[in-house]
Parts: C-alpha cells; sequence; structure tokens
C-alpha cells in the first residue's frame, strides 16, 4: 500500500468516530499547549536576560578589585576566597598607576576606577541624599547610559551631571525631558581636619562641633537616564552621574561604604575598584590572567551569565516536566481510543487479513492513525499555547504599565520550540499507537469473522 492509501484510510476511520478523535486530539493540544506555553516562558525570561546583557555590553566589563577581595559580588559571594570577614588588601596599591598599567593591557579599550560620593542633591525646595557616580564621558556616550532625554557629557572637565529618572519622580519631576537644562543643586561635605579640637571631643560624641565642612554647588543637568550599570561587584545605588573634572572640584569624603573603611584603617590606598572595557568579550579570559598576574582578584559578569544560562536549563527542564504530565494523560487517552477502535472494527480487521492484508499493513493503519491524531493535537496545542501566552502577556504588562514599567514579551517561540513541539506530539502520538496496533496485527481473521 502507498503512503498516501493509508493516510486515507486513516482519514476515513478517523471520520467515523468524529466526537472521540476530537477528545483524544484535545487531550494532546491541552498537553502541548501547556508544554510549549511553560518552555515558551523559559525561553522567554532566557532571551530577556541576554538582550540585557548584550544591550548594556556587560559581557564586555570586568571589574578589578585589590588584592583580598573586600568587595562582595551582587550574588552573595566573593570576589576572591577569603576567610569569611574582611581583610586589608596584601597585594599592590590599586590607585593611579595601576590604571595606567591596566589601561594599557591588551583588549582594554577603557580603564576607569569606581568612586562614589554621598551628597544632598535637590532642584528647588525639593531635595534627595544620593551616592553621587563618577563616570567618564566615554562611558556617559556608551551603550551602558540609556538616555531617556538630553545628551551624555561633551567632556570629562565638563560642569554638567546625568540624573536618573528615579530621582526625577522622586523630587516631583515626571517629565524627563521638562528636566534637561534646569539646575541640580549639589551639597556635598568633606573632613575638614582643620576644624578639628581634641578638647572638643565630648561635643563631637554629642554631634556638636564635627570636623566637617560643606559646599554646595550647582551644575545644569543635561541628561536623564532610565538605567546605568557597569556589572561591577557592588549594586549601583546613584542616580547622579558627574564627570571626573567636575567630580575633582568637589571637597568629598573619600568613602562610601564599610570596605572603604576596612581599606583606609588597614593603611590600604588607592581605590575600592577599577572598571575595565573591553573591545570584545573575547579578550576576557586573557586580560582576567593578566589582572591576577598583576596581584588583583576580579569579577566579571560573563561568568554569573554562564551560570545563569545554567540555571536556566534546569528551569527548562523543571517547567517542561510539568507539562510532560499533561502529555501523559493524554497519551492515555490515545490507547484507549485505539484499543477501542480495535473492539468496533473487529470484523473489518478480519475481512482485510483474509483478502491479504498481512499484519504489518494492519500495524500501519492504526499508527497513521494514532500520528494523524497527534499531529491535529500537536498543531492545536501550539496555536493554544502561543494564544494563551498572550493573554497573560497582555494582562501582566497591563499592570505594569501603571507602575512606569515598560513593556515586556515573557514569552519567546523559537522555530525549534515550535517545530518540536509537534514532532513530539506526534511522535508520543505514535509511541502510545504501538500496543493497539500491534494487538490488531495479532487478530485472527477467522475469529474476527466468527465475532461478527
Amino acid at each position: 500500500m502507498r503512503f498516501s492509501e493509508y493516510l486515507d484510510f486513516a482519514a476515513a476511520n478517523l471520520r467515523e468516530m468524529k466526537l472521540r478523535t476530537i477528545l483524544t486530539a484535545f487531550g494532546v493540544m491541552v498537553g502541548i499547549g501547556a508544554l510549549v506555553a511553560m518552555v515558551g516562558f523559559g525561553q522567554g525570561l532566557q532571551r530577556n536576560v541576554a538582550e540585557s546583557f548584550e544591550k548594556l555590553d556587560l559581557l564586555n566589563s570586568i571589574t578589578v578589585l585589590p588584592s583580598g577581595g573586600l568587595s562582595g559580588t551582587p550574588f552573595g559571594g566573593r570576589a576572591r576566597a577569603g576567610r569569611g570577614r574582611p581583610s586589608a588588601s596584601t597585594g599592590p596599591a590599586l590607585d593611579d598607576a595601576a590604571v595606567h598599567k591596566l589601561q594599557g593591557l591588551k583588549g582594554v579599550e577603557m580603564a576607569f576606577p569606581e568612586v562614589r560620593f554621598p551628597a544632598v542633591v535637590g532642584i528647588g525646595e525639593a531635595e534627595e541624599f544620593r551616592l553621587v557616580q563618577v563616570i567618564p564621558a566615554r562611558i556617559a556616550g556608551s551603550k551602558l547610559v540609556k538616555l531617556a532625554a538630553g545628551a551624555p557629557f561633551a567632556r570629562d572637565d565638563e560642569d554638567a551631571v546625568i540624573v536618573g529618572r528615579s530621582l526625577l519622580r522622586s523630587l516631583g519631576l515626571d517629565d524627563p525631558a521638562t528636566a534637561v537644562g534646569r539646575t541640580l543643586r549639589l551639597s556635598s561635605i568633606a573632613i575638614d581636619l582643620g576644624r578639628f579640637n581634641p578638647a572638643d571631643i565630648g561635643a563631637m560624641l554629642k554631634g556638636d562641633k564635627l570636623p566637617f565642612s560643606k559646599e554646595t554647588r550647582e551644575f545644569p543637568i543635561v541628561g536623564v537616564t532610565e538605567s546605568l550599570s557597569f556589572g561591577g561587584p557592588t549594586p549601583l545605588l546613584s542616580d547622579v552621574y558627574i564627570p571626573p573634572g567636575a567630580a575633582d572640584r568637589i571637597k568629598k569624603l573619600p568613602f562610601t561604604n564599610i570596605w572603604d573603611l576596612f581599606r583606609a584603617g588597614a593603611g590600604g590606598a588607592g581605590y575600592s575598584a577599577v572598571n575595565l572595557r573591553l573591545s570584545s568579550p573575547a579578550y576576557a579570559d586573557a586580560v582576567k590572567a593578566e589582572v591576577q598576574a598583576l596581584g588583583f582578584s576580579t569579577f566579571a559578569l560573563a561568568d554569573q551569565f554562564a551560570q545563569v544560562k545554567t540555571s536556566f536549563v534546569f528551569m527548562d527542564m523543571a517547567l517542561a516536566a510539568v507539562g510532560m504530565i499533561a502529555i501523559f494523560v493524554a497519551a492515555l487517552g490515545i490507547i484507549n481510543t485505539m484499543t477501542m477502535s480495535i473492539l468496533e472494527r473487529y470484523a473489518e480487521i478480519g475481512v482485510m487479513k483474509a483478502v491479504g492484508a498481512s499484519p504489518g499493513v494492519i500495524k500501519r493503519i492504526f499508527l497513521v492513525e494514532s500520528g494523524a491524531i497527534g499531529l491535529m493535537g500537536g498543531a492545536g496545542g501550539l496555536a493554544l499555547g502561543w494564544a494563551v501566552s498572550r493573554i497573560i502577556n497582555r494582562v501582566v504588562n497591563f499592570f505594569l504599565a501603571k507602575q512606569g514599567i515598560p513593556h515586556i514579551e515573557y514569552f519567546s517561540y523559537p522555530l525549534w520550540l515550535c517545530l518540536g513541539a509537534i514532532a513530539f506530539a506526534v511522535a508520543v502520538s505514535l509511541v502510545s499507537g504501538l500496543y493497539p496496533a500491534r494487538r490488531a496485527a495479532r487478530v485472527d481473521p477467522v475469529v474476527a469473522l466468527r465475532h461478527e
């Protein structure tokens, strides 16, 4: 028999039991729909994370830390193995000379220290406390900074600031465009040893006569950013970004966190971290090896990204396992449908065998029928999973939009998932039809004809 004849037989037989065929195919459709939606969700999350890394160019970032790893990583680990408590750096100082050496490494496009200082910033009467981040003009104009309005710094010595959109909302400004060109008031404090008097220690403990001086400067706002991240070992809390030249002219505290105090108290010098921008991720391993040879520790989000991708594989497996439960139930439905079909067509099978049909022909007829059920259920399941995911995506984004969160596609359906879902549905149906097909192939024609 030709394959087209098998298809004609299958179509005719499935039409005779329409309701049972539809219900069985619907079971497959629900199972495949659940499987596709769950795996599509995992693929969507993975795609969003990968696109975020690539969009912000985070795979080209390496953070250099002093030997001893005073700074913790955002994932709760340490940049370098230690004994569970902060320790002073025992290696070379991460100072301007070290920054110059790092800048000269092959593959390093830019090296700049991580400098932040506390300040009170305000527009008009509104004020907020923030950590001000010092970034070069080249970084301000890179893909790391996504501007909602305005432009980046033109020069490193320019008196200008870029502010975060969240800061503007805190200061009562909702439209980023209206903030560009306005003046930001920045008040910083610095230690003034000239005001230190040992006789005033008692007053200092009460909060009086502290040896600090306050300085207030005003800077024009040139840009408003949606987000900024260097991928460093410590989370960036800044909402104000200022070029190095302007920062050098501001009196400020030499530390922003407890790790800086530990390093300073132990006699450490230099910066707490230096950020490296690579010309290509291909240089990452070589640059890390050279940096470590200089006596420094390294942290790279590219390493964390590899771990994230591994975790996504396990998540996809877990989601697929949940969908497989529905597939298993659908497989039982196919076995039941095809077995009942044998009982109903017992005499027909006997006639076919009596006129010369071999057991292989009978088996293939039933396998084609079960495969057709799987094909219909797989195609319907793919459509069902896509439709349900679109509804979920719209509902979630509707509520997130009210909180100012941009639209996100939480589901992704690559071609391999779509074709694989249909092929998997057909494969499961064929496996489920093996037992009924073998049972039909063993029917004795004499017994079958007497049965009628």
